[in-house]
């Protein structure tokens, strides 16, 4: 199993920016999948960005295309989510997971970090 440690979550006005850091403990495989995915209070857990460990190949959810880059750095095994741009309904427990899925199915999660996005 590999463990995933988000890091860079916090408070922050409407229109700022928040980067979040999500490191593998171990290079993950060539077929997985790296994600990041959100659940704000009262909602269900929902899908935002994603990125292929061995492309590099991108996805995005609507309501982030044009405002958040999903990247990876390859030698530390670490992949990032930069938010732009940001607005209240971004307010969410941000996770990292990893699967061979794009948008289900992981089978490695982080713990967590916490983004309020205030007015």
């Amino acid at each position: 199993q590999m463990q995933l440690v988000e890091s860079g979550g916090g408070l922050v006005q409407a229109g700022g920016s928040l980067r979040l850091s999500c490191a593998a403990s171990r290079r993950p495989y060539s077929s997985y999948v790296m994600a990041w995915l959100r659940q704000a209070p009262g909602k269900e857990r929902e899908f935002v960005a994603a990125i292929r460990w061995s492309s590099g190949r991108t996805y995005y959810a609507d309501s982030v295309k044009g405002r958040f880059t999903i990247s990876r750095d390859n030698a530390n095994n670490t992949v990032y989510l930069q938010m732009n741009s940001l607005i209240l309904e971004d307010t969410a427990v941000c996770c990292c997971a990893a699967g061979t899925n794009i948008y289900s199915e992981y089978v490695d999660w982080g713990q967590g970090t916490q983004v309020t996005v205030t007015s």
